[in-house]
């Protein structure tokens, strides 16, 4: 509608300059003795746009052919730029696509142009570090470093990069030395905790391996499938550093939180070594603690071998499982031992006996034996001996 308008406006004035020029009958005279020229009047109005047009056009014409070198010079440089924008982004693809080599040749190129110099330094030193190539890789990280006043340099992307390339080339030391260096500068987000949480997982530090896990938890970084097994092999490596410590032990075993102690192969573990270290009191208890909350044959089993203290309350407390684990044949095999502990044969051999008819195992084949044979059951003994020995 707007350009419909604009024609017809225009052929209207079209229209008025015409009527306007014909009926103008006005001259104009100009003399230069011996020369005389008469025009009319809407012929040098004609002339004076034209001249002015052809001027307007001459001065166009200078001014372009002035501004020449420096166009060229601008045009030569917007070139430049782009094909170094277009080698920093071969060299990522190339990156992306495990071409190494290429992707090294153009990340030079662009750097070469001096196209964000810090950044494709940093991208050529990850591509030098893929070829395991240690000395251009320390080149180009001291080149990403000698940029970092350039705009599209930052502090962060190297450090992050530095940490990443120890991490990688098993520098774990190195690696947190960076992260410290990263941290101090207020940077504490996600991709850092979990960077620091593979190098302290290698250098076997599970205590900070646990305040990282419980931290990217915080932040919603780790779900609990995953920070479940990462939180229980702490656990497991440091009961294991204190196996000779019964009181640091059982200390340790307190300060983890109760939702974790339910572990039926954490608590086994942690019972298996304060048995060791000579602490069955501690044992009875992280046992009977999670057997309360969560059944397990294999912790049941190991309930026969805290032996000192009360072995009859231990009886009794294997007693009331069973009536809720009736067919369960560790506890059966448990109760054997323990009523064996105790001098009570009869029970010990019933309990043993209804242990080998629910699950023959060679344990129990072993127990009930060396009871016969303190029996002097001898045949008996010597057939479960056998047995035993089969399995």
């Amino acid at each position: 509608m707007r350009t419909l308008l604009w024609l017809l406006a225009l052929a209207a004035l079209a229209v008025g300059l015409a009527l306007a020029a014909r009926y103008n009958e006005g001259y104009v005279l100009l003399v230069l003795p011996p020369w005389r020229v008469e025009l009319s009047l809407n012929l040098m109005i004609l002339l004076q746009i034209a001249g002015i047009a052809l001027f307007y056009l001459l001065l166009r014409l200078v001014s372009h052919a002035l501004s020449l070198p420096k166009a060229v010079r601008a045009y030569r440089a917007r070139r430049r730029h782009e094909q170094a924008e277009k080698a920093l982004g071969d060299a990522l693809r190339f990156a992306f696509e495990g071409r190494y080599g290429r992707a090294l040749n153009s990340a030079t190129s662009a750097y070469e142009a001096g196209y964000a110099p810090a950044l494709t330094a940093l991208v050529a030193a990850r591509t030098a570090h893929d070829l395991r190539d240690g000395r251009r890789e320390a080149e180009w990280m001291q080149r990403a470093l000698q940029h970092e006043g350039d705009p599209s340099a930052s502090r962060n992307a190297r450090l992050m990069t530095e940490a990443l390339l120890h991490l990688d080339a098993h520098r774990y030391e190195d690696a947190i030395e960076t992260l410290k260096l990263l941290a101090s500068g207020g940077q504490r987000h996600i991709a850092t905790l979990r960077l620091a949480l593979r190098a302290h997982q290698a250098l076997g530090d599970w205590r900070e391996v646990l305040r990282l896990v419980r931290q990217l938890e915080k932040y919603r970084a780790l779900s609990a499938e995953q920070a479940i097994p990462l939180r229980l092999r702490a656990y497991q490596e440091i009961l294991r550093s204190l196996n000779l410590d019964a009181g640091a032990l059982f200390s340790f075993w307190r300060e983890i939180p109760a939702a974790d102690r339910r572990s039926p192969r954490l608590a086994e573990m942690a019972a298996r070594w304060l048995i060791k270290t000579g602490d069955s009191l501690n044992a009875q208890r992280v046992i009977e603690e999670v057997l309360d909350e969560e059944w397990d044959s294999n912790l049941a089993a190991v309930y026969a071998e805290c032996r000192a203290g009360d072995v009859l309350g231990r009886i009794a407390q294997a007693e009331e499982w069973l009536k809720q684990q009736p067919r369960d044949a560790q506890l059966l095999l448990a109760l054997g031992r323990l009523c064996r502990q105790q001098q009570l044969w009869g029970k010990a051999r019933s309990y043993l006996e209804a242990s080998l008819s629910l699950a023959v195992s060679r344990s129990a084949h072993l127990e009930l034996a060396e009871l016969l044979d303190q029996l002097e059951h001898h045949d008996e003994a010597n057939r479960h001996y056998r047995s035993a020995a089969k399995l």
